[in-house]
């Protein structure tokens, strides 16, 4: 009986060092971009928050009005006023009584009170008016790091990692291919994912798609930086953990 037991620890402990070395191997790989990256079928990468179960862009709080959005205004007890409207190139929209108002880059609270202060100076008395924004056509992604003009960039549709890059105009001398990290909020929760562009160049890899509110970390290479230690967290992990 023993031995038997012996025997058993003596397996037991082979797998582990086999298991170890394996992954070990795998994740070397990885980092060389030698390895294809592996993704459980039919796994998805999830939306954030701010999109909704039907695909459409729901938008955050602070959410700025930007060209080309479709809002709907409606006043209360004034059914003139009540229209869709579509935010011109130079971010202004046309209302009837009070003319053109600017509405690009205004939250909603803020141009629901420009609307009603425009109207209380002629027309009615303490206006309620509500602005919904119908459609998202200006979603917005950071990009930032090791790329040649970080900043903030709109996007009207659907749009992946790689072009999300390009919007930035490519890589620095000094970035990291291997490191890119994508923050979303998920389920209420700030999270990260990781990518190497050269496996999704490669086609190793799937260049995902980017919502909305999505930030993206592009880190360099050489020194230990701070999002390094995101970044080696998050070595072989497939999909986005909570960070």
């Amino acid at each position: 009986m023993t031995m038997t037991r012996a025997y058993f620890r003596f397996l037991l402990l082979l797998c582990v060092l086999l298991l170890t070395a394996c992954v070990t191997s795998n994740t070397g790989n990885l980092r060389a971009g030698n390895a294809r990256a592996v993704v459980v079928a039919n796994e998805a990468l999830p939306a954030p928050d701010s999109t909704g179960a039907s695909g459409a862009y729901t938008g955050v709080p602070d959410y700025r009005v930007g060209a080309l959005d479709l809002l709907q205004i409606s006043v209360f007890q004034l059914d003139a006023m009540n229209r869709e409207v579509r935010v011109n190139s130079s971010g202004m929209i046309s209302l009837p009584l009070i003319g053109a108002v600017a509405a690009g880059g205004k939250t909603v609270p803020e141009l629901e009170q420009e609307i009603a202060r425009r109207l209380s100076e002629e027309f009615l008395q303490n206006p309620q008016v509500s602005v919904f924004v119908k459609e998202y056509t200006s979603q917005r992604i950071t990009v930032e790091g090791a790329v040649n003009k970080p900043g903030i960039f709109p996007i009207t549709g659907r749009t992946s990692l790689l072009q999300a890059v390009a919007m930035s105009e490519g890589l620095t001398p000094l970035a990291d291919p291997s490191a890119v990290v994508v923050f979303r909020t998920i389920d209420g929760q700030r999270m990260a994912a990781l990518f190497d562009l050269r496996e999704i160049r490669a086609g190793n890899a799937e260049d995902p798609q980017v919502y909305g509110d999505d930030i993206i970390v592009i880190d360099q290479s050489g020194p230990r930086t701070a999002l390094k230690t995101i970044t080696e967290s998050l070595r072989g992990i497939v999909g986005f953990r909570t960070f």
